[in-house]
């Protein structure tokens, strides 16, 4: 029994923020963002809007191509950084958005690399024969804890929401997943505030350490590639597409040239969306779905790193 994804959706907010929007609110500029990073526009939610409610349009979409309605699903795993409130989940409040009954909704939290868990925690569920159909969902919305004045950070984020529909199969779908974490870097990338008393205890806003973030994130994006392909004696040539966490163009060219694939074989939405966090993988992936470029038995590689440090692969049969 194995797990295989039957249907892709994602969703983006109707706002665009160009770099050159950017110009007018930031000291930057648009050639300072594309050459450091690759990004050219993020879409931003609008203030009444949710994670829930990017989630919500992102799963209709992967429910309607993988030819699903809510009575199919019974499993739903969110993963988030910007959850709609401290509790209830977000997922239990997509469940209700969804308007669907009685079967189990938790969130993820592994910051960018929350897809990549996400995933692999349904595929233990979906091919150990437990449940049928799950839906898996990346949604963010970072420009809410964004300092709008800190240049370093607040040209890099944007929001949105990607889903898949992870449904049980006769046939290899899923083939292993790989998942790592290292609380000893948790200082170089994070969001620290807390709420106590009522009150935001220290900074809501992320906090980075660019050129720290960019060596680790190489480094173990290539070593898990390597960690996957081995395990299923392939090699990293084999990879037919490798869908990175869209952070930066430089993190993914950086690892693409360590594995020696071109960049042909890679998707890359990161000039359009910038960095969607647990959104970005899901995101791209529903894009090479929908321009034909992912195509039946090829072999795709998707990987993750984010803030704990935590980091992690799929690889996965089409």
């Amino acid at each position: 029994m194995y797990s295989r994804i039957t249907g892709t959706g994602s969703y983006l907010p109707e706002k665009i923020l160009t770099n050159l929007d950017l110009e007018r609110i930031v000291d930057t500029s648009d050639e300072w963002i594309r050459t450091r990073t690759g990004i050219t526009q993020r879409h931003i939610a609008a203030e009444d809007q949710v994670a829930s409610d990017l989630a919500l349009y992102a799963c209709q979409n992967a429910m309607l191509a993988a030819g699903v309605t809510g009575k199919d699903i019974d499993l739903i795993i969110v993963a988030t950084t910007t959850p709609d409130m401290i509790f209830p989940s977000t997922a239990c409040i997509l469940q209700n958005k969804l308007g669907i009954e009685n079967c189990p909704a938790f969130d993820v939290q592994a910051v960018c690399s929350g897809f990549v868990y996400a995933l692999a925690t349904a595929d233990m569920f979906v091919s150990s024969g437990k449940y049928r159909n799950a839906l898996v969902v990346g949604t963010e919305i970072y420009s809410k804890i964004l300092d709008w004045s800190d240049r370093n950070t607040c040209v890099l984020f944007g929001d949105g929401a990607g889903a898949v529909v992870l449904s049980r199969s006769d046939r290899p779908g899923i083939l292993s997943t790989h998942l790592h974490a290292s609380g000893s870097y948790s200082n170089i990338l994070s969001a620290p505030g807390c709420i106590s008393g009522g009150k935001v205890q220290g900074t809501p806003y992320i906090s980075m350490e660019g050129n720290a973030v960019f060596k680790f994130a190489v480094k173990v994006l290539e070593e898990v590639v390597h960690e996957a392909v081995a395990e299923n004696n392939l090699q990293s040539t084999d990879i037919d597409w490798l869908i990175p966490h869209q952070a930066n163009i430089r993190i993914i060219q950086s690892t693409a040239k360590k594995l020696g694939l071109p960049m042909k074989k890679v998707v890359v939405a990161v000039d359009k969306h910038g960095n969607t966090s647990a959104a970005s993988i899901p995101l791209a992936l529903d894009i090479a779905v929908r321009d034909g470029r992912i195509q039946p038995d090829q072999l795709i590689l998707m990987e993750g790193v984010g803030g704990g440090f935590t980091w992690g692969a799929v690889l996965l049969r089409w």
